[in-house]
């Protein structure tokens, strides 16, 4: 079983940064493929990035150039630094952990992109 901890959200003007982690518990995590995806209000979840174990990395069109997913496996944390935040930004974040027949996800953080 593993737990997956969210942090790093909060209310950001349009233009601002934030940086989301999200941190394991147990000593598998290395092996994990890492995502986060999002979910905005009245709308399916969708994804935003992912890491693969190896630190191969994939993001979604809408978030490309201005968000990096990225992750040490020493402090067990995936992290998203999202720059040049829009209002569409806006939703509850969540970290997902995929491996074989396993997966998990963290319970959320809200981002609020608002000026």
């Amino acid at each position: 079983q593993v737990q997956l901890v969210e942090s790093g959200g909060g209310l950001v003007q349009p233009g601002g940064s934030l940086r989301l982690s999200c941190t394991a518990s147990g000593s598998m995590f290395s092996i994990f493929h890492m995502r986060w995806h999002r979910q905005a209000p009245g709308k399916q979840r969708e994804w935003v990035a992912d890491i693969t174990s190896g630190g191969g990395t994939s993001h979604a069109e809408a978030v490309k150039g201005r968000f990096t997913i990225s992750r040490d496996n020493a402090k067990n944390t995936v992290y998203l630094q999202m720059n040049s935040l829009k209002p569409e930004d806006t939703g509850v974040y969540y970290c997902y952990a995929y491996w074989g027949g396993q997966n998990y996800w963290g319970q959320g953080t809200q981002v609020t992109v608002s000026s």
